[in-house]
């Protein structure tokens, strides 16, 4: 099978990039247009293998998008590519618009002139799996309360607004077009690769600086945290077996209060790089003591978590890692990897790359 993944070189899409290439025989082509968040050094490990192409390429530019489908002629499509980050959603609403709808709604359109040119064969095999996030339903009121597929949408942020406006747009061109979709909805993804700005990555980075941990309000807002190697196996599960027309809650099984996760993140760094040993921090005892509540995000959602029973019921997928295991590995992954982090935080991994590229006359 040949794997068409928009924002392959993101998070979550480089996950399942990865996956792909190290435990299928399927092949990978990576459509990413490269914003900020895009990270081609978190493909270093597949780029090189004969199953893996990389296009630079928008997905709100509708000719381009044309191009590399009927050059590479892909079985499936995996639309992971989306702005993510709702801080900067708040800042600065119209990438989100851009980028999550409209972009969203030119991959349908070049998806589904793509699929009506397909022998009856291809037809039959074709999927366009739409990823999304279960922050379209809101947050939850009762402490033992779960999403659902059958959740109603109740998005609170111009992030999660945009991404409900796409979950629509998709189940939409399936009803009216026919076109062969499936949509999956996850929790709050953590691992190794993850953009600093969010939450993890960026309290182990300031923990090992000596630097502030900036936690929201009281910080008693709960995620149900999944390990991204789990998700990327939940998304290969879905698009080979999962059924057109369906949705799939993906989840961790693994709530925890922000603050928690901050306390869990500092007691793994007192055990694996204790403060006596980090000569960039000084006047503490531990790095708990570097934890600072500050004003709340403005519509913060309380409480996310996920049922996921559908899936394990329908697909026999449940996640391998608890918490406590993803956890100690996504820290581990940080430590071994700071030339990775300090080259995203001063941004030499986009000046680089820039560079190859007027050099080598590519558009920019």
């Amino acid at each position: 099978m040949k794997i068409l993944v928009t924002g392959g070189a993101g998070f979550i899409g480089s996950a399942v990039v990865r996956h792909v290439i190290e435990h299928t025989e399927d092949s990978v082509v990576n459509l990413d247009k490269l914003t900020y968040a895009g990270n081609l050094e978190s493909l270093d490990a597949i780029s090189g293998n004969d199953r893996y192409r990389f296009e630079q390429v928008d997905i709100c530019d509708r000719a381009a998008v044309d191009q590399v489908l009927a050059r590479h002629q892909p079985d499936v499509i995996m639309h992971l590519a989306a702005e993510s980050h709702v801080d900067r959603s708040i800042d600065g609403p119209s990438d989100f618009i851009q980028t999550n709808i409209v972009g969203t709604y030119t991959l349908l359109e070049a998806a589904r002139a793509y699929w009506s040119g397909l022998s009856a064969e291809g037809k039959a095999r074709f999927k366009f799996h739409h990823i999304s996030t279960d922050e379209v339903y809101g947050d939850l009121e009762g402490p033992t309360d779960l999403f659902t597929e059958q959740t109603p949408y109740a998005p609170s942020s111009p992030y999660s607004a945009s991404k409900a406006s796409s979950d629509h747009l998709v189940r939409a061109w399936h009803r009216t077009y026919g076109l062969p979709v499936v949509v999956t909805n996850c929790s709050n993804n953590y691992g190794p690769f993850h953009f600093p700005e969010k939450l993890i990555p960026l309290m182990i980075l300031n923990a090992l600086e000596g630097k502030a941990l900036p936690v929201y309000g009281s910080g008693a807002q709960v995620r149900d945290w999944l390990y991204v190697d789990d998700h990327a196996r939940a998304l290969y599960t879905v698009v080979t077996q999962g059924g057109v027309g369906q949705t799939y809650n993906i989840g961790g099984h693994n709530e925890r209060r922000n603050l928690d996760v901050v306390h869990a993140i500092c007691s793994l760094l007192d055990e694996l790089r204790p403060v006596d040993k980090n000569p960039a921090v000084s006047g503490i005892a531990r790095y708990a003591d570097l934890i600072k509540h500050v004003a709340d995000r403005p519509g913060h959602d309380l409480r996310y978590a996920i049922d996921a029973s559908k899936i394990e019921a329908d697909l026999g997928w449940k996640p391998q890692e608890t918490f406590e295991s993803g956890i100690r590995k996504t820290v581990s992954w940080y430590l071994d990897n700071l030339q990775w982090c300090q080259r995203v935080q001063d941004g030499s991994y986009q000046r680089e790359r820039l560079g190859a590229q007027v050099s080598e006359g590519t558009s920019v």
